[in-house]
C-alpha cells in the first residue's frame, strides 16, 4: 500500500543532505504551468494592444506573477517540506495565482488591479506563513526570519494598497515593491551558510522556460489557425516564427547550458546566482512579449505590414532575450575568465543590438521578410555559442598547460 503522507512533519535543510539527488517534483511542474498559465491569460491584452502601452502594463503584471513564482521556487529549493500542510499552501498559491490572472485585464487604477494586487498579498503572506515554519530551524533562522519580517511588510503594505484610491495606491505599491525586492538582496550574506540546493533551483528555471517557450509556439500556433488560406507569406510567416522559438531553446539548453548546476560555496557563487536569477527575468518576459509579436505577424502576413512600434516591439523583445541569455552564459560556474570568453560576450552583445536595430526596417518590410530577418539573428546568436562550447575544452587544456 502507498505511504500517506502526514498532515505536518518537521522542516528539513537540503543543505544537511548534499548527498540526496533533488530532483523537481510532479506538484512543483504542476505549479509551474499553472503560473506559465497564468502568464498567458496576461499576455492577452498585449496581444490586442501590441504597443508600447501595452508592453508596459503587460510588464509590471508579468513581473508580479514571476516574482511570486520565484518566492514558492525559492523557498522549496531550500527546504523539503512535502507533507499535506505544505501541499494546501501550495494549491492556496495556485489558486491567488490563478485569481491574479484573471484580474490583470483592465487599467491600473481599476478595481480589477486591486483584485490582482489583493491576490498578490495573499501569496506574500502564505510565503511568509512558510518561513515561519522553517525558522524553527536553528541553521536557518537568520535567513528565514529575514524573509518573514520582508515579505510580511511588503505583503501588508500590498494589501492595504488594494483599498486605497490612486495615487496613495500607486505609492504603497513603489515602497512595496522596493521591500519585496530589497529582502533576497539582504539575505545574500546567509546564502553560503544555506545555499540553494544546485541541482534543483537551475531544473526549475529550466522547466520554466521551457514551457514558457512551449507558450510561445502556441502563439505561432494560434496565428498559423487564424490564416483562411495558406500563402507563401504566411507560411514562411509561420515557419521563421518556428525557428525563432527553436534557435532559443536550442541556444539556451545546449550553448549556454542555463539550467546546468549551480553550486553556492562562497559569496562570489552567491552574487553569481543571483545575476543569473535576475537574468531570467527579462528573459521569460522578452519570450512571452516575442511570442505574441510573432503572432500578430503571421496575422498581417497577408495583407498588412508591422506598424513601426510593433516592429521594434517585437525586434527589441528579441534583443532583450539576447542579452539576457548571454548574462546566463557570462554567469556560468565552468566558464574561464579568457581573452575569448570576453570576445565571445561582446559578439552577443553586437548581434543583439544588430537585432534591435532590424526594428528600424520593420515597417518597410514583409512581415515574413522581417520575421526571416528575426530568425537569421537568433540562428547566429545560437551558433556563435555552440562554437565557443565546441572549442572551450581545448581552451581550458591550454590553461592547464600554462
Amino acid at each position: 500500500m502507498p505511504m500517506m503522507h502526514p498532515l505536518a512533519r518537521p522542516l528539513r535543510l537540503r543543505t544537511l543532505e548534499p548527498e540526496v539527488d533533488r530532483r523537481v517534483t510532479w506538484l512543483e511542474l504542476f505549479f509551474d504551468l499553472v503560473f506559465v498559465a497564468a502568464v498567458s491569460q496576461v499576455g492577452n491584452p498585449l496581444a490586442c494592444d501590441y504597443s508600447v502601452v501595452g508592453f508596459l502594463r503587460y510588464a509590471f503584471f508579468f513581473l508580479m506573477i514571476w516574482w511570486a513564482w520565484l518566492g514558492h521556487t525559492t523557498f522549496s529549493t531550500r527546504f523539503d517540506p512535502d507533507d499535506l500542510v505544505q501541499r494546501a499552501l501550495t494549491l492556496a498559491q495556485m489558486f491567488f495565482g490563478a485569481v491574479m490572472a484573471v484580474n490583470a485585464a483592465d487599467a491600473f487604477d481599476s478595481r480589477d488591479s486591486a483584485g490582482f494586487i489583493a491576490a498578490y498579498a495573499a501569496m506574500r503572506l502564505i510565503q511568509a506563513a512558510q518561513y515561519l515554519r522553517a525558522s524553527r530551524l536553528p541553521e536557518s533562522r537568520p535567513l528565514s526570519t529575514l524573509y518573514l519580517r520582508g515579505f510580511g511588510v511588503a505583503a501588508a503594505l500590498w494589501l492595504v494598497s488594494a483599498v486605497v484610491p490612486v495615487p496613495l495606491r500607486f505609492a504603497l505599491w513603489a515602497v512595496a515593491l522596493a521591500i519585496d525586492f530589497t529582502t533576497p538582496l539582504l539575505a545574500e550574506a546567509h546564502s553560503p551558510r544555506v545555499p540553494p540546493d544546485g541541482a534543483h533551483l537551475p531544473e526549475r528555471y529550466g522547466l520554466f522556460t521551457i514551457i514558457l517557450i512551449g507558450e510561445s509556439v502556441v502563439r505561432v500556433m494560434h496565428g498559423m489557425e487564424s490564416q483562411a488560406g495558406w500563402s507563401v507569406a504566411a507560411a514562411t510567416c509561420a515557419l521563421g516564427g518556428l525557428g525563432v522559438t527553436f534557435a532559443v531553446w536550442w541556444w539556451y539548453f545546449d550553448g549556454v547550458h542555463g539550467a546546468a548546476e549551480r553550486r553556492v560555496r562562497s559569496a562570489r557563487d552567491a552574487l553569481r546566482l543571483r545575476i543569473w536569477s535576475y537574468a531570467h527575468l527579462p528573459l521569460y518576459l522578452a519570450l512571452a512579449v516575442a511570442g505574441i509579436g510573432l503572432e500578430h505577424a503571421i496575422e498581417v502576413a497577408d495583407h498588412a505590414v508591422l506598424e513601426a512600434g510593433e516592429a521594434w516591439l517585437l525586434a527589441g523583445s528579441l534583443a532583450a532575450a539576447m542579452l539576457a541569455i548571454t548574462a546566463v552564459y557570462a554567469t556560468g560556474d565552468e566558464l574561464p575568465d579568457t581573452l575569448r570568453t570576453r570576445r565571445v560576450v561582446a559578439g552577443h552583445v553586437v548581434l543583439a543590438a544588430s537585432t534591435l536595430g532590424l526594428g528600424a526596417l520593420g515597417a518597410d518590410l514583409t512581415p515574413a521578410a522581417f520575421v526571416i530577418l528575426l530568425t537569421v539573428s537568433c540562428a547566429a546568436q545560437m551558433a556563435l555559442t555552440v562554437r565557443a562550447s565546441a572549442r572551450r575544452p581545448e581552451v581550458e587544456a591550454m590553461l592547464e598547460l600554462a
